[in-house]
């Protein structure tokens, strides 16, 4: 039996657009969809890519067979042997198999670019977990290089460079790394660690999404929250611990802020 009350996955939600969701979730991922806006903008145009994909090409489906490569006629010609008509058809049971698989995935990944602030957020948080664990490596650029790391990531990443200092609420700043943004261009990196060895990460890359307000995106061990300015998204990552976080990202946003307004 579904739990009524389980937490919604991007596969049902991706199930809620194409009407294969079980009837005992609808009613729960509707009303998930409700209070979670960004979600349901995401799955609003999944549902008019969807619509739009039927209307342009849900007919050819619908088209008969051309008489002659009706299974009847090539036999009748001859074309095909058992052995031959089997694997004609697993051929054509792959091809179309490959074909509805891809549409979907390109269909999937047209409605939520790369470089959204919901898929930048995503690569932030698995920076975070990739980095956060290093002992001996967890940067490129040491904390005391401050002004070379500032230079070279601005140079690399094409704006400038804001790396707050967070030492008045007990973090210091480890150092930074230069990362493949999620279009293939540049992203900075930078690790803070406070004095019971907590690990929080600043990241930063270019955005398609417009402006927005800080957003949290929460999780079972680790969380974010991000916002995205003149086309610049920011993602600050650390524990689950909402009220800790939020600390350290509004220390982080107003020096950014103040900072981009000076320069």
């Amino acid at each position: 039996m579904i739990d009524r009350n389980s937490p919604v996955t991007e596969d049902e939600l991706h199930a809620y657009v194409d009407g294969e969701l079980p009837a005992e979730r609808k009613e729960a991922v509707a009303a998930w969809l409700a209070a979670h806006s960004d979600e349901a903008a995401l799955v609003a145009a999944w549902q008019a890519q969807a619509e739009a994909i039927r209307a342009r090409y849900g007919g050819i489906a619908d088209e008969p067979v051309p008489e002659r490569l009706t299974l009847a006629q090539l036999l009748r010609r001859g074309r095909l042997d058992g052995r031959r008509w089997f694997a004609y058809a697993a051929a054509a049971s792959l091809a179309a198999f490959l074909i509805g698989g891809t549409l979907g995935w390109i269909a999937h990944g047209a409605a939520l670019p790369t470089n959204s602030s919901e898929a930048i957020t995503a690569d932030a948080l698995e920076a975070y977990k990739l980095y956060v664990v290093e002992v001996r490596h967890p940067v490129e650029v040491p904390g005391s290089e401050r002004p070379h790391m500032t230079q070279w990531l601005t140079k690399r990443l094409g704006y400038p460079q804001h790396i707050p200092d967070l030492q008045s609420i007990g973090l210091k700043l480890v150092g930074g790394r230069l990362l493949p943004g999620p279009t293939g261009v540049a992203a900075a990196f930078y690790m803070y660690e406070g004095a019971s060895g907590e690990r929080f990460t600043l990241y930063s890359a270019p955005a398609t999404s417009p402006a927005t307000a800080l957003r949290y995106k929460g999780g079972n061990r680790f969380a974010a929250f991000y916002w995205v300015d003149d086309k610049h998204a920011y993602v600050v990552s650390g524990p689950a611990n909402r009220d800790q976080l939020e600390k350290v990202t509004k220390a982080a946003w107003e020096q950014i802020d103040a900072s981009r307004k000076k320069s």
